[in-house]
């Protein structure tokens, strides 16, 4: 859509987590005179940071990864530093010594020898778990990462002969985390998206891991709120689009008892909102929409005093929910920000299960884990 004669191209976003931030962001840049509506009190939709006994964390812990170019740009368009922002380790899955893991970690070698390296590096992987890793990883990249028909994770990795202690250890674990779906449900075709993003990159520093030094909300949304304004726009937070009605030349918004009306509007709300307001305009894909299951994430964090520190800043964990082991990977925030020393935070994705405990309990059992994983009994008592 082109500018009005003789006036900028008036745009809302709707939804201000980071995709809406992201497309605010790069519409301000382009010109377009930019609305930002978020209808909660914060920017940065589920990552973000919230108070919580006077301590500002993050809704739940986060990992990027060196091969997403566009956000680490939209960082610095917006004024943040990555090199400051991330702690930037190479790609690895490290479990605490002792606890019937492996350690896989990559050295700063071009790609694809860094993998390469870490393979034959690795501990507690058998020689046919490591021939089993390097069959898969050079097949999918003569495939190009590319599954043309798609089948769940367990069906990919059972054609390509993985083994069963490979799969508990790597392949599942990078499964739940990184699409939130047990590997009898996932989509392969996603999951071999995230390993060319990852395994795959063609630049070693493609494939390592980011970790967070601040909370998300300061890392970008706060930081494109400030860039949209500078560009003439407006962020609006704590108010909500309640309908929006096609006019003559773009639309007219019903925003919390009030109206405006724009040449454009960008959907980046929960799919059940979306589904609500696209109802009267495109019922099938309202219909869509209001059909996708969501999957919980969990992120318990355990205080211990400030001189509690582990060995690593994060550890992937074996988990079995049916003993009560519900943590899959652990992470140092005081080795993220000097202002959490002592705070350990421990992701439980697909949690559909562990939700239904009380926090409490959960806490317990997950703070018991991690005792007896790094051998620290004093882990038990946070």
């Amino acid at each position: 859509m082109s500018a009005p004669e003789g006036g900028r191209l008036r745009v809302a976003v709707a939804g201000g987590g980071w995709a809406g931030c992201a497309a605010a962001v790069e519409l301000a840049a382009g010109g377009a005179e930019v609305t930002l509506i978020e209808a909660s009190r914060s920017l940065g939709g589920r990552a973000r940071g919230v108070e919580l006994n006077g301590q500002l964390l993050d809704n739940g812990q986060h990992i990027l990864l060196g091969a997403y170019g566009e956000t680490l740009r939209l960082l610095r368009q917006v004024g943040v530093d990555p090199d400051t922002a991330l702690l930037r380790l190479p790609v690895q899955m490290r479990y605490p010594e002792g606890s019937g893991g492996m350690d896989f970690v990559a050295p700063r070698w071009p790609a694809p020898l860094h993998l390469l390296a870490a393979l034959l590096r690795a501990k507690g992987l058998a020689r046919a778990d490591k021939l089993a890793l390097a069959r898969f990883t050079t097949a999918a990249r003569t495939m190009g990462w590319v599954l043309y028909k798609d089948c769940t994770v367990d069906e990919l990795l059972e054609r390509f002969g993985q083994t069963p202690r490979l799969n508990r250890l790597l392949w599942h674990p990078l499964c739940i985390a990184a699409l939130n779906t047990p590997p009898a449900r996932a989509s392969a075709k996603v999951f071999l998206a995230v390993l060319r993003d990852s395994l795959g990159a063609k630049r070693r520093a493609g494939s390592d891991m980011l970790l967070p030094r601040m909370d998300m909300g300061a890392l970008f949304p706060q930081a494109a709120a400030r860039f949209v304004e500078r560009h003439g726009g407006r962020v609006l937070t704590g108010v909500k689009l309640g309908a929006a009605t096609p006019v003559e030349g773009g639309w007219r918004l019903a925003l919390s008892g009030a109206e405006a009306d724009v040449d454009a509007l960008v959907l980046a709300t929960p799919a059940t909102q979306s589904a609500a307001l696209l109802e009267a305009q495109a019922p099938e894909l309202a219909a869509q929409l209001a059909a996708l299951v969501y999957e919980p994430i969990a992120t318990c964090y355990l205080q211990y005093e400030p001189s509690v520190r582990l060995p690593l800043p994060f550890y992937a964990l074996l988990d079995d929910p049916e003993h009560g082991r519900w943590g899959q990977f652990a992470f140092d925030r005081g080795q993220l920000d000097a202002a959490q020393a002592g705070l350990l935070a421990v992701v439980v994705s697909a949690a559909g299960d562990a939700a239904a405990l009380d926090q409490d309990a959960l806490a317990g059992k997950i703070a018991a884990q991690l005792a007896q994983d790094l051998g620290r009994p004093e882990l038990a008592a946070p």
